[in-house]
């Protein structure tokens, strides 16, 4: 049953889709999506084309937007939008701690969640396409993670595609995770740079809470264990427009004195929580890595191992000199599933999915270089998340894709720069400029 209800400007239809767990296997179980439909009040009634959003992660559901807020207003424009929740995200089936269980044994939760990449993201768009579109093809907008299942798109079913806009969101087509990890330690220790030149007293308020941690077993209010490392990882926010502000904030009050002597704030202790928790997003810690695994070799905690090529990022080492503490990014080691109460009974289930040896292909370079579709995508210059180079080879793989390179965003210039980031694209698409 479909449920409409109206936001400021919006008209919202909640819709709900059975799927295949592995559509290779259609009888072999199913799982729920859910999505939300959003349409302009004003053109409510009309005949639109679709336009289907891919979120970022993976892991996560689609935005909830209240009416027509970031990109939504301009996509609105011209375009009747689906909001997806990927499998396991959102309101569709959920994939965490408490329901992977249900699967059976960490082995067989293994096996449940190689189904939850690109390739079953884009298989479900093209099940559920036509209940919607009534066949016709629908342009994918794909942010970061979403852009890797655009591509994927592209390999896997382009006659489902009249449009492809690609936002922070190329992936390389034949890298390893660890080639991945490689190109990326330099990105984050220039981020890192960037911010203490911006921010330079945060350079020993950086230090004083590492060597904190390093001396003190430190546990959140929610059970979080608070590690040096996990503490590093906060630089995760360093490739958001607006992330070396917040972290700057987050670091000039960390401490208060006690009774007790110094302790970390609880107002400190609470917004880390929130920031390292992977409670509302546990796919992303699970498949992260898993989401570059193409071939027989397993990826077997690609960041850890990379991450030992690169001592500069070893806390203690820092400390014992005068270096700054470097943070470190988008990355999911195994004491992450140590640290955090919403991963520890999956530590298991993660391992198994590392040590994995037959991922399927996610991209058809063959495929892609003959591709049709008008395709377009924002660049990000230095991006910290996504390899800029690794990038721009994938671009010139896809026959006649467009790119527009920019360093005037940072990862999420499509929600900090909207509605002009999506405008432009959709130009580029249509030729007009």
């Amino acid at each position: 049953m479909t449920v409409s209800y109206r936001q400021p400007g919006v008209v919202l239809t909640d819709h709900h889709f059975t799927v295949p767990l592995d559509h290779a296997d259609p009888a072999g179980g199913t799982i729920e999506l859910y999505a939300r439909e959003a349409v302009a009040s004003d053109k409510a009634d009309r005949d639109l084309p679709w336009l289907i959003y891919l979120q970022g992660g993976p892991g996560f559901g689609a935005n909830r937007f209240v009416g027509k807020q970031a990109w939504l207003g301009r996509a609105l424009e011209d375009h009747r939008v689906l909001l997806l929740d990927q499998r396991g995200t959102g309101r569709s089936t959920p994939a965490n701690r408490q329901t992977l269980p249900l699967r059976g044994t960490p082995a067989e939760q293994a096996a449940y969640l190689t189904h939850f990449r690109a390739d079953s993201i884009v298989r479900d768009c093209e099940l559920i396409r036509p209940r919607l579109t009534g066949g016709a093809p629908w342009t994918v907008l794909g942010q970061s993670f979403g852009g890797f299942c655009a591509v994927t798109y592209l390999s896997l079913a382009p006659e489902g595609l009249s449009t492809a806009v690609i936002t922070g969101g190329l992936p390389s087509l034949d890298a390893h995770a660890d080639d991945v990890y490689r190109a990326a330690y330099p990105r984050i220790e220039r981020k890192v740079a960037g911010h203490y030149a911006r921010y330079p007293q945060d350079v020993e308020r950086a230090r004083r809470i590492a060597d904190h941690l390093l001396t003190h077993d430190v546990v959140l209010p929610g059970g979080y264990r608070l590690t040096v490392e996990a503490f590093q990882s906060l630089g995760i926010l360093l490739g958001t427009g607006d992330g070396s502000h917040r972290l700057h904030y987050l670091l000039e009050d960390a401490f208060v004195r006690t009774p007790h002597g110094r302790e970390l704030s609880d107002a400190f202790q609470e917004e880390v929580q929130s920031l390292l928790s992977y409670a509302s997003h546990p796919l992303y810690a699970l498949v992260h890595e898993a989401c570059y695994g193409q071939d027989d070799r397993p990826t077997d905690w690609a960041a850890e191992r990379v991450r030992a090529e690169f001592p500069q990022f070893d806390a203690a080492k820092a400390l014992a000199g005068d270096a700054p503490l470097l943070f470190t990014g988008e990355s999911v080691h195994p004491w992450t599933f140590d640290c955090d109460p919403a991963l520890r009974p999956l530590r298991e289930t993660a391992d198994l999915l590392a040590a994995r040896t037959d991922w399927t292909p996610l991209y058809y370079p063959a495929r892609l270089a003959a591709n049709e579709v008008p395709a377009v995508a924002a660049v990000y210059h230095d991006d910290m998340y996504v390899d800029t180079a690794h990038a721009l080879r994938t671009a010139r793989a896809i026959r006649g894709l467009r790119t527009w390179v920019t360093d005037e965003f940072e990862h999420d210039g499509l929600r900090a720069g909207a509605p002009r980031v999506l405008d432009r694209l959709l130009a580029m698409a249509r030729d007009e400029v």
